[in-house]
């Protein structure tokens, strides 16, 4: 049985009693949110390594770090090492996007290197294919993607992201409504490109029960792909989105009633007053499926700044009940992500994602901050060290500018307001 056909039995598997460990729960409130729906396990029963990982309804807010070659960059060891900082900065899960060179060797060397869960998006490869044969997308044989899909599962991922929103109808959606960024997704664009020259529905769409009998063959998790999402702030929360969120909705239902875990992605380009409202709309409509959001990002007017964009509204998204925050670097709109953009998302990403789980009352979040503060004010460097979401960087700010006095910091050095009132403590003032 896959998790949740076990779960929905009232079986509790060795995968349950580790999430719950991690999550500092009861085994039996993971199966339960796991049968509801609103938990998922990734873990591909063909993967023989690494840990399993929930995420979803009262569970820490999870990070994606998304990794992968060009066809400008093709440099594995470089991107290995992308892979390596971002779980050592703290990704839950890593993506591998690749699009250049030899995917399925890269492939192969991101699933040995990673102790985390490894998504893909199969699609990227059978067009890639389809490219490399000197064809046009619109030429990509329906059966290629779906072989692709399955050596893609067979080899461990945990989970796919699939377009099967985009339709006819929801791109006419889009369409008639206009838009200024038409269609951001990668993913989105390859699928609306290969219905345009077949004059045909959504392959993934059509077959979806075909794609569910390949996906709980592996015990994998589905990722609904949003690939009419907003690509800027002008076109969110427009028909077209709300017409894939509709679908998706429905394609949830089926999916569960398969045994198929299933997870929603979410925007893109979201302004702050509409985060909470896509929120809600996706717990609503795709019955408190986990969401995976990208950023969203708050403003369209800081490249070179969009990790902060995107920690804005991740922390509002998570905040509203977002589960899931896949990371946006500096780099975002611009190139190739390099070793530092990579630590900078995953760290910023963190940030929002905990600054969420405070506000959610997740257990262990706010002891955390409330320890740190213990920690400064006895002045204990090498305890808030331990705590920072980015010790090596805490600790080389400090190591650049020392201070004449050890205790405290070059901000106010012998002024430092702390060490002051620790002095003055014992002191009655009001004798």
């Amino acid at each position: 049985m896959t998790q949740l056909e076990s779960a929905r039995a009232g079986a509790i598997t060795e995968e349950m009693k580790q999430v719950a460990k991690q999550e500092g729960l009861a085994p039996e409130t993971i199966r339960e949110r796991l049968a509801s729906g609103r938990v998922i396990i990734l873990k591909n029963r063909n993967r023989h390594h690494g840990h399993p990982l929930a995420l979803g309804a009262g569970l820490t807010t999870k990070i994606n770090a998304n990794i992968g070659t060009s066809g400008d960059q093709m440099d594995l060891d470089g991107e290995l090492e992308k892979l390596r900082v971002a779980i050592a900065c703290g990704a839950d899960t890593i993506m591998d996007l690749s699009i250049g060179g030899d995917i399925d060797h890269i492939r192969a060397a991101v699933l040995k290197e990673s102790p985390v869960p490894v998504g893909t998006v199969p699609i990227y490869q059978a067009a890639i294919d389809t490219f490399d044969r000197g064809e046009d997308i619109g030429q990509m044989p329906v059966d290629e993607l779906f072989a692709t899909i399955d050596k893609q599962l067979s080899e461990g991922i945990d989970f796919i992201t699939v377009h099967c929103g985009v339709t006819r109808e929801s791109v006419s959606c889009l369409r008639r409504e206009g838009r200024i960024m038409d269609i951001v997704s990668r993913g989105g664009a390859f699928t609306v490109e290969w219905m345009l020259y077949n004059k045909r529905e959504n392959p993934l769409y059509e077959g979806f029960d075909r794609l569910l009998e390949v996906v709980k063959r592996y015990d994998a998790v589905l990722s609904l792909g949003d690939g009419l999402r907003p690509g800027c702030l002008a076109d969110a929360t427009d028909r077209g989105q709300i017409h894939e969120l509709l679908l998706l909705g429905e394609l949830t239902q089926r999916a569960w009633d398969v045994g198929v875990q299933v997870m929603i992605e979410g925007p893109g380009h979201v302004p702050l007053n509409q985060i909470e409202s896509n929120v809600l709309l996706e717990k609503r409509l795709c019955h408190g499926a986990p969401f995976y959001v990208l950023g969203p990002l708050v403003t369209d007017i800081a490249p070179g700044y969009d990790h902060i964009t995107a920690a804005i509204g991740g922390a509002i998204a998570a905040r509203a009940g977002a589960d899931f925050l896949c990371y946006v670097t500096p780099a975002e709109h611009l190139k190739l992500p390099s070793l530092e953009d990579v630590r900078e998302g995953v760290i910023a990403t963190k940030i929002a994602g905990h600054a969420a789980d405070i506000a959610k009352g997740i257990k262990g979040a706010w002891e955390r901050d409330k320890k740190l503060s213990t920690y400064r004010k006895e002045l204990n460097w090498e305890g808030m060290f331990s705590l920072a979401l980015d010790p090596e960087k805490a600790r080389a700010y400090r190591a650049s500018s020392p201070p004449t006095d050890a205790q405290v910091c070059t901000m106010c050095g012998k002024f430092c307001s702390v060490k002051h009132m620790s002095a003055a403590e014992d002191i009655d003032f009001w004798q």
